[in-house]
C-alpha cells in the first residue's frame, strides 16, 4: 500500500510538470509571432485568441504610448512638435547697424547751436545752355571713384544727423526708395528697376531663425532682415561727357550717371571677377536736387560744408579713367586690352592729357 501511494504521487507531479511546460511553450509561441502576420479574418490569431495589439496601436506592454508616456499623456508629442518648430510664435526683429534699411531717429531737440534753414531750401544751379552747333568737340569718359583714397573719404562718413545716414550709398538708397528717383539696370538707362524689384534685390530679403531652449526645443522663430554688405561697396563709377563750347571757348563737363560697384560672389564665397561691377545706375541730373540738400563732411571746418552737388560739379574728388570714346572703336574698357594695372593707370592719364591738350591747342599766344 505504501509503494502504491508513492507511485501515485510521482505520476501526479510529472503530469503537472508536463502541463506547465506545455502552457509555457504556448506563451512563447504567441510572443514570437507578430499579430498582424497571424491574424485571421475574424480578428483571432492562429490559436483562436482575439488580437488587440495591432501596429496602429500606440500602447506598449507597459501600458504606455509609443513615446514611453502613459496613455493620454501628450507631453512627449508636444515636445516632438516643438523640436521641429511647429506651432511656435513668430517674432519680427528689427535690424540694427544696417545703414540702408535702419531708420535713423530724429533728435527731439535741435542738434545745432544755430538755426540752419539754408540747406532745406537749397537748389542746384541751372546748367549753362550749350548749343549743338557750338559743341565742336565731345568725348565720353568713364571713371571709378575709389573711396579708400584720402580725398574720397567723405563718401564713407557713417555719421547720423537730421534723420539720415551720411554714407553716400545710403543717400542713393534713400533717394530711390523714398524720393522716387529711378534706378536703372544699365548705363544707357534703358531698363529701370521697379521699386519692388529694387527692394527685393538690394534690401537683403528676410531670414527665419529658430530660437531654442536648453533642451533643444524650438520655443519661437525670429524673422530678421538679411543684411546687405554695405562695407563691400567702396567704389563708384561715373559716366561723364567732356564738351568744348566754341562760343564761350571753354571745356564743360557733364556727369550723366553714377553707379555703386561691388564684387560678385558665388554661393561658396568665390569671387566671379576680381574687379567690381556696377550694381545699378542713377541718372545724375535727376539726383541733383537731392544732392543739393545733403552736405558733405568737411574735416577742416564743420560749419563750412558743401553739398554733394557742389562736390561733383566742382570736381572735389579723385578718380581714374577706365574707359573713353577716344581711339576706342571697339568700345572696350582699358582692362580688356591693357592687362597690367600700372599701364592701365598710365593709359587713363594719357586720355586725360589728350583731352586737356585739345583745349590748350586752340589758344594762341
Amino acid at each position: 500500500m505504501r509503494y502504491s501511494a508513492h507511485r501515485y504521487l510521482l505520476v501526479t507531479v510529472l503530469a503537472a510538470s508536463l502541463v506547465a511546460q506545455h502552457g509555457l511553450a504556448q506563451r512563447n509561441q504567441r510572443k514570437s509571432r507578430t499579430n498582424t502576420a497571424n491574424k485571421n479574418a475574424d480578428g483571432t490569431d492562429y490559436l483562436g485568441n482575439p488580437v488587440n495589439n495591432t501596429s496602429s496601436n500606440k500602447s506598449n506592454s507597459a501600458g504606455g504610448d509609443y513615446l514611453g508616456g502613459t496613455p493620454g499623456d501628450t507631453s512627449k508629442k508636444k515636445n516632438s512638435a516643438n523640436a521641429s518648430g511647429l506651432n511656435v510664435p513668430i517674432e519680427f526683429v528689427p535690424t540694427k547697424g544696417n545703414p540702408l534699411t535702419d531708420t535713423v531717429r530724429r533728435s527731439l531737440r535741435s542738434e545745432d547751436a544755430i538755426e540752419r534753414n539754408l540747406v532745406k531750401d537749397r537748389t542746384p544751379l541751372a546748367y549753362e545752355n550749350i548749343r549743338e552747333d557750338d559743341a565742336i568737340y565731345r568725348q565720353r569718359v568713364w571713371r571709378i571713384i575709389d573711396t579708400r583714397e584720402k580725398m574720397n573719404l567723405s563718401f564713407r562718413n557713417p555719421a547720423q544727423e537730421d534723420g539720415n545716414n551720411q554714407l553716400f550709398i545710403s543717400l542713393l538708397y534713400k533717394a530711390i526708395t523714398e524720393d522716387s528717383i529711378v534706378a536703372f539696370k544699365d548705363e544707357r538707362f534703358t531698363e529701370p528697376y521697379t521699386k519692388d524689384e529694387f527692394l527685393k534685390k538690394f534690401s537683403g530679403g528676410l531670414d527665419t531663425v529658430p530660437v531654442m531652449d536648453l533642451d533643444g526645443n524650438v520655443v519661437k522663430k525670429q524673422v530678421r532682415q538679411r543684411e546687405f554688405m554695405v562695407d563691400s561697396i567702396y567704389q563708384y563709377q561715373i559716366k561723364e561727357e567732356w564738351i568744348f563750347d566754341k562760343e564761350s571757348s571753354r571745356m564743360f563737363v557733364r556727369i550723366l550717371g553714377i553707379a555703386p560697384m561691388m564684387k560678385t560672389y558665388l554661393s561658396d564665397g568665390t569671387a566671379i571677377d576680381q574687379n567690381a561691377s556696377p550694381l545699378f545706375w542713377v541718372y545724375y541730373p535727376d539726383m541733383r536736387p537731392v544732392l543739393a540738400k545733403s552736405e558733405v563732411y568737411n574735416s577742416k571746418n564743420y560749419g563750412a560744408r558743401m553739398s554733394w552737388e557742389e562736390l561733383f560739379e566742382s570736381r572735389f574728388f579723385t578718380a581714374r579713367i577706365v574707359k573713353s570714346t577716344l581711339n576706342n572703336p571697339f568700345n572696350m574698357y582699358l582692362k580688356e586690352y591693357v592687362k597690367d594695372p600700372l599701364f592701365q593707370l598710365l593709359e587713363g592719364e594719357n586720355i586725360k592729357e589728350t583731352i586737356f591738350n585739345y583745349e590748350q591747342s586752340l589758344w594762341s599766344y
